[in-house]
């Protein structure tokens, strides 16, 4: 009989009810499974940043819930256009945020300045002031575009933690 093994996070003994793992397994399982994300929406890729959260899209059955303080996040979706006014508040939470933390950079704006890259007040993507693990692109993406960006994320932390 084939046991279902979640994300290799355990041996199963077979004709037995004893299960081992390793500590970092069970920690990176953990971290990979409850995303919290930070509220941060900056402009239109904000609406559907909220309808991924919402019940239709319901990012809540993946183990990501929303916070409105960087302190309790460890994922930040830069969802819109982030002005040089706005650079170095982006910054500054990035900073308050805990170790491991992860950033997804949601549209064109954000990924590089969109239609406003030829601004004078535009930054030319948010990867100028902080690290970015996952892009997404389109102009606003759709939330099942930020819903695979997610997975691709869970999958770059399960391989991290190996």
């Amino acid at each position: 009989m084939e046991v279902n093994r979640p994300l290799d996070v355990v041996e199963y003994i077979p004709g037995g009810s004893v299960v081992t793992t390793t500590l970092d397994k069970v920690l990176a399982w953990g971290r990979e499974s409850s995303l919290w994300y930070m509220l941060f929406g900056l402009a239109c890729c904000a609406i559907e940043m909220m309808a991924a959260g919402a019940a239709r899209y319901d990012l809540d059955r993946f183990g990501m819930i929303f916070r409105a303080t960087p302190r309790q996040s460890d994922l930040m979706i830069v969802a819109g256009t982030v002005t040089k006014k706005m650079a170095p508040r982006v910054k500054r939470l990035y900073d308050q945020m805990s170790e491991p933390k992860y950033v997804i950079s949601m549209g064109g704006c954000a990924n590089s300045g969109g239609p406003f890259a030829d601004g004078y007040a535009v930054l030319k993507g948010v990867d100028e002031i902080i690290p970015v693990d996952v892009y997404i692109p389109g102009c606003p993406p759709r939330p099942e575009a930020l819903i695979e960006a997610c997975l691709e994320l869970r999958k770059k932390i399960r391989e991290e933690n190996k």
